[in-house]
């Protein structure tokens, strides 16, 4: 991140940031961006904020957002967003696990008494809030509660190191406790230069920035890898299918990256007439069916890239590369900046287009978990590749198919079964807008199969129809035992679907056709 000071400090003039509020729209140029960050940083210092402080930014994406992050990895503290509308609750979970420092909240936070600002207040975190000034025109921290800060001296504006903390987050965590996952400047910057390679970012690109920035898919590709291209991006606080396109186009934007589930309901949506001029659309953080793949391709004239990604390899590990180049849909691709190898239980090579599970090595990788020995030494191999849970195998063009996460392998009496080639199958059937298979419990097999089927609009599907229609694509031991009909797939706030979280709720309606 000290080469991202460096490398913003030298662009000035150019446009870093478009925030598209209403009625008039916030633009902001680099050296506008590096002298709030300046300035914030020293706010920052001002009320002790240090080397390895934990700074918790539960805000919306927003220019405030933008520069409370970046300020905080400037002053060699330890950025941890957090998604704005958890609980109080989960707040106290997440801020009594890394020790915040200080919890920045939004304009009214405090005066509410947010759920935010009472577990801030519990652990006896400082709160702040957060918010553009329009009267000043700049970034207000408006510190409301010194908490364990108060009579801490006044720090120095400090210069960030490589191997320093810059940020944390927490796995989404499936059958055991969220793993906190530290980030390096030096990971982050490997990041930053990977995607700027992959996609070839230069200053002539700006993005449309639709993930949100407490989650390392936005913060990496859309945020912090045009930053360092010296390109530019248009911040909404959130995803608007009606929205997307007026400021795409308003703007100027010529690509985004997003998760399937944005890119299907975009789908669904009026393309703007006359189409922009598209460079490419990313897709990441969850499976994109082949089916949706070509149907992006073929709606917004445009190449779609799809790309392989953790919170412990900073983001990007794999992509499919740009034009002329293959992208294969199925696949995500090659490894970007990165060694990938499918490796056995023995962690020994496999052969190429022989399953194993999908290892990484890099200069991007977490080395390990915050106090977490036990997940720490199983978590790499003795030749230092990263375990990813992802079972999957090379093509013979090296790209790489990923066939289910190894624990989510459905195991159907000795055969094993990948989710993702049902989820793949059943998405093709014309009445299928969305699909995701699982385990169920089976007294005779151990495991059969459960699928859960979202409808397309004004569409009608029975049981025994999809089951015939997949036993015509698929072996008979892969055709469904059951299938639960609902009209929303349940999903974690940044549009992925954890198959472990659907099949739980799917399996604890009254029958199989019951409704959400």
């Amino acid at each position: 991140m000290a080469t991202l000071q460096n490398s913003i400090n030298g662009v000035d003039s150019a446009v870093a940031v478009i925030i598209p509020s209403q009625p008039k729209p916030l633009t902001v140029t680099y050296k506008d961006l590096v002298a709030e960050c300046s300035s914030f940083q020293r706010k920052l210092a001002a009320i002790g904020i240090t080397n390895r402080s934990p700074v918790s930014i539960a805000t919306v994406n927003s220019y405030e957002f933008i520069i409370s992050f970046l300020a905080t990895s400037w002053q060699r503290g330890i950025a941890a967003p957090l998604n704005p509308a958890y609980k109080q609750e989960e707040f106290e979970f997440y801020i009594e696990d890394i020790k915040s420092a200080i919890v920045l909240v939004p304009k009214g936070a405090y005066g509410a008494n947010a759920p935010s600002v009472k577990a801030a207040r519990k652990f006896n975190a400082a709160i702040a809030e957060c918010y553009w000034d329009n009267a000043k025109n700049e970034v207000a921290l408006d510190v409301k509660d010194l908490g364990q800060l108060k009579g801490k001296a006044k720090e120095n504006v400090l210069r960030p190191e490589p191997e320093d903390v810059a940020l944390v987050l927490h796995t989404s965590g499936t059958t055991s406790r969220p793993k906190v996952v530290p980030l390096t400047h030096r990971n982050l910057t490997r990041t930053m230069k990977n995607i700027q390679a992959t996609y070839q970012l230069t200053a002539k690109d700006r993005t449309m920035l639709v993930m949100p920035l407490f989650h390392v898919h936005g913060l990496l590709c859309a945020l912090l890898a045009p930053l360092y291209s010296g390109g530019s991006m248009i911040v909404p606080t959130k995803f608007s299918a009606s929205d997307f396109w007026r400021d795409f186009v308003a703007h100027g934007a010529n690509w985004y990256t997003a998760v399937p589930t944005i890119h299907q309901i975009l789908l669904k949506s009026p393309a703007p007439t006359p189409l922009p001029k598209i460079r490419f659309i990313r897709s990441c953080s969850s499976p994109l069916s082949p089916t949706v793949f070509h149907q992006l391709e073929e709606k917004f004239k445009a190449p779609v890239l799809e790309a392989y990604a953790m919170t412990e390899a900073a983001h990007q590990m794999t992509s499919n590369p740009l034009p002329p180049a293959k992208r294969k849909p199925g696949t995500v691709g090659l490894g970007q900046g990165v060694e990938v190898k499918i490796l056995n239980e023995a962690g020994d090579e496999v052969p190429q287009g022989t399953e194993g599970e999908i290892c990484i090595r890099g200069e991007n990788v977490t080395k390990g978990y915050l106090n977490n020995p036990t997940a720490n030494a199983s978590a790499f191999t003795k030749g230092g590749f990263f375990r990813t849970g992802d079972q999957g195998k090379k093509d013979e063009d090296g790209y790489i198919i990923i066939t289910g996460r190894i624990k989510e392998l459905i195991n159907k009496g000795g055969e094993k079964i990948s989710p993702i080639e049902l989820d793949n199958v059943l998405t093709r059937h014309p009445s299928v807008s969305e699909a995701v298979s699982f385990a169920i419990p089976d007294e005779l097999y151990g495991q059969d199969i459960g699928v859960a089927v979202v409808l397309k609009s004004g569409a009608k599907l029975e049981q025994d129809e999809l089951r015939a229609w997949v036993n015509e694509k698929l072996a008979k031991f892969k055709v469904p035992k059951k299938i639960y009909f609902t009209e929303v797939m349940p999903k974690t706030a940044t549009g992925k679907i954890q198959r472990r979280i659907v099949a739980e709720t799917m399996q604890k309606q009254e029958s199989p056709k019951a409704k959400l």
